[in-house]
């Protein structure tokens, strides 16, 4: 038999942008630029993107040792400018890693925005461990500072 664990987790990321919140809030919202900058920024945009609250996102894709991926969200409360809530889960190789409530707030801040992610997880089986995710989600928001960065 094989041993079943859960591992449960949250953690903050915040980051400070030189960009209104009206924009760094569109990088989330608009299908166009979220495949800019979320995950290595050449796949193609998401298979399902229904950004509104009760709709879904939907990613599939080869991850690492070229294993199939899927990222899966349903997104719960918008607030335009300022919140973001949606809970998701992860497979790879057909395995589920976790499954994760998380929010994304915006804050004026000078010129620019403060961004505050927070998420609570479970992650299964030593598949996945809130470490690895909070690197993988540290990872993502830097790649929105680049985009930010270049697109400014």
């Amino acid at each position: 038999m094989t041993d079943r664990t859960v591992e449960h987790g949250t953690f903050t990321v915040e980051r400070a942008y030189p960009a209104a919140p009206k924009r760094v809030f569109a990088a989330w919202a608009d299908p166009r630029i979220k495949a800019k900058w979320f995950g290595d920024g050449a796949s193609p945009p998401s298979e399902i993107f229904e950004f509104k609250v009760g709709g879904r996102e939907y990613n599939a894709g080869k991850g690492p040792g070229d294993e199939d991926f899927t990222f899966d969200v349903r997104y719960y409360d918008i607030v335009t400018d300022q919140r973001i809530a949606y809970a998701y889960d992860m497979t790879m190789g057909g395995k589920r890693l976790s499954v994760s409530v998380a929010t994304v707030e915006f804050y004026p801040e000078g010129n620019g925005t403060k961004m505050i992610v927070t998420e609570m997880g479970a992650f299964f089986d030593g598949l996945d461990t809130v470490k690895q995710r909070q690197h993988g989600t540290e990872w993502i928001i830097n790649q929105l500072g680049q985009y930010l960065a270049q697109a400014s």
